[in-house]
């Protein structure tokens, strides 16, 4: 049978707008929600559910055909061979649609779920995209990617029991019930006196099954990003010595997760033994009854075979009912925690706003206030200039407000009071990234990804030419480097850039700078992990290449910025010192002292 290739999806700025927009329209209603994410998709489930119903049909008829036969077989009339005959080809001919069915009920399924599922993922990714820097750093990556992979897994896999799950529920109780009713109301009677019984368990055991599973994921979600930041910390933590510690944190908090893990199971056992448990005595008091029916004549005796397959199937129907109560309180904690991200409002709106195409790099700080969130304030009423084409140093104690500084220039802060202009237009009113196009950004520790040192250098930007590419590694003083390796630009860094010493992660993430032609440059400590023979050749080219530029760096090592137009030192949030390098050594003030510390 041929395969019909998945269709991709191409633009997920719609689908994020279409789940979002059901979100919303459906708030604390998580099955809403789920059934809301389908829609488009609703004629593939119904489809597959009539395909998975001619799919089954030998399962629901098989019973009635047993009981014919024995019927048949007892009575020994002249034409029984026939009639049995009969029932064998009906059978047969249904069994022989099962594998048909089957492949077109999983195909329509699946092309809907898997939809969903991607959808899902593709628009948490560009909703992540959009979202502040600040969401970011309140929320811990682990948790996001625990988000991102394990609770849309639960919400496909929710969306497989219920759809699955149900309609096969539904189709058996359906055909079981009608068959028992029409044969005899006694033994139909009989089956409905499990109904109460079931739904008494459900109630029973609700409550405490969703607040264990709730439990359950935090805690996973709090081991997930534990993790994470255990890998990241295993460098620090063997330097230290302290990888005793480090497994003992962890192994408490794998502990918690087992605990809470086993709370939940226990939980679930003790559910699915005392439904089993309730469900097998009906059943064996159903064959009794139905035996006993029997004996007087009620019903034919092959029908007890018949009654019995059916009480079974109801017995398995209600009992996965049950069953399902878990899963779908699971799931339910999965799609609340997927609309956590979805229905976060901290993004960055650029809608309507000012595309610049063009930057000259004036800066001006008007009176700039800013705190993070009600913390204590980082910036009071700065006031600052910088002009086209000026490289200013930024100096001062850790915490005196300098990387808020670049953030702001950047546009990952925002000014709670005060103004900070952009070639004289309040950056409030520009589209940010429009402006970021003309931004390179070299932070103080390097972000290097998996792939090749081209790819690293050249990112977000194909077009690049290899003239440009030779000039930045000429300028970030990378082109002996590349020469020494065996596939030169084509040598795979690992991950993170961990096969290359600091320094060369360093000077790669100046030349992914450098290649961008950029009107405004930030420089975050950006020579802090070179060499003293490398920092000096760094600086030479970075003197030239930042010529007629708005650069802003930040150094403690103060000789590094002897050349900078103008020096501004932040104490308190506020600029106290401003002037070239040689005006703040004459003055004798703060830079003054800072600069006889580190002689």
């Amino acid at each position: 049978m041929k395969h019909e290739n998945y269709q991709k999806i191409d633009d997920y700025s719609s689908v994020e707008e279409a789940f979002i927009k059901c979100y919303k329209r459906n708030r604390s209603k998580p099955l809403r929600i789920l059934a809301g994410l389908y829609h488009g998709h609703y004629h593939q489930f119904l489809l597959s559910g009539v395909f998975f119903t001619l799919k089954h049909a030998c399962v629901w008829v098989l019973p009635i055909v047993t009981a014919n036969i024995i019927n048949l077989a007892l009575a020994k009339e002249e034409n029984a061979m026939n009639g049995i005959l009969l029932n064998i080809i009906v059978i047969l001919a249904l069994l022989a649609l099962n594998m048909p069915m089957n492949y077109l009920y999983t195909r329509n399924r699946s092309k809907a779920m898997r939809y969903v599922e991607t959808g899902l993922r593709g628009a948490m990714v560009r909703k992540l995209q959009q979202l502040s820097i600040s969401y970011h750093k309140q929320m811990q990556s682990g948790r996001l990617q625990s988000k991102i992979m394990r609770d849309v897994e639960a919400v496909e896999t929710l969306s497989s029991q219920l759809f699955n799950g149900l309609l096969n529920i539904a189709l058996n109780l359906i055909i079981a019930l009608s068959v028992t009713i029409t044969k005899s109301w006694i033994v139909a009677l009989f089956f409905f006196i499990s109904a109460p019984i079931a739904a008494f368990t459900i109630v029973a055991f609700k409550t405490k099954i969703r607040r264990v599973n709730s439990e359950f994921r935090k805690e996973m979600e709090e081991t997930s990003a534990s993790v994470m930041e255990m890998v990241e910390l295993i460098p620090v933590t063997r330097a230290h010595a302290l990888e005793q510690d480090e497994i003992k944190k962890m192994t408490q908090q794998l502990n918690e997760v087992a605990e809470k893990g086993y709370r939940m199971d226990i939980v679930q056992a003790n559910f699915g033994a005392v439904s089993f448990t309730v469900f097998q005595i009906f059943q064996i008091l159903c064959l009794g009854f139905t035996g006993y029916l029997a004996l007087r004549g009620k019903i034919l005796v092959g029908d007890i075979t018949l009654y019995q397959t059916y009480f079974a199937t109801v017995v398995a129907q209600v009992s996965s009912l049950i069953n399902l109560v878990p899963v779908i309180s699971k799931g339910i904690e999965s799609v609340n925690s997927v609309g956590e991200v979805l229905l976060a409002e901290d993004i960055e709106d650029e809608e309507g706003k000012k595309i610049i195409s063009h930057v000259d790099g004036k800066f001006e700080f008007q009176n700039v206030d800013f705190s993070y969130d009600d913390a204590k304030p980082v910036l009071r009423g700065l006031n600052l200039t910088v002009n086209q084409g000026e490289t200013i140093a930024l100096v001062g104690e850790s915490g005196a407000g300098k990387s808020t500084i670049l953030n702001l220039v950047i546009g990952f802060n925002k000014a709670n009071h005060g103004k900070v202009l952009l070639d004289g237009v309040d950056m409030n009113e520009i589209n940010l990234r429009s402006f970021r196009r003309h931004l390179a950004v070299v932070p103080q520790t390097s972000v290097l990804f998996t792939g090749t040192i081209r790819d690293n250098i050249t990112y977000g930007m194909p077009d690049v030419t290899e003239e440009q590419l030779y000039n930045a590694l000429a300028a970030a003083n990378l082109t002996s480097f590349i020469e020494s390796l065996p596939d030169g630009l084509d040598t795979v860094v690992g991950e993170r850039g961990d096969t290359l010493s600091g320094g060369q992660k360093q000077r790669i993430s100046i030349a992914r700078a450098l290649i961008r032609n950029p009107g405004v440059i930030i420089l975050d400590e950006a020579t802090s992990a070179l060499d003293s023979i490398s920092e000096k050749e760094i600086q030479k080219a970075l003197a030239n290449l930042t010529k007629g530029r708005t650069t802003f760096v930040v150094a403690h090592r103060l000789s590094t910025i002897r050349n900078a137009d103008k020096i501004a030192v932040i104490n308190g949030g506020r600029c106290t010192e401003y002037g070239s390098f040689e005006e703040l050594m004459e003055l004798q003030g703060e830079f003054y002292q800072m600069r006889q510390l580190q002689s």
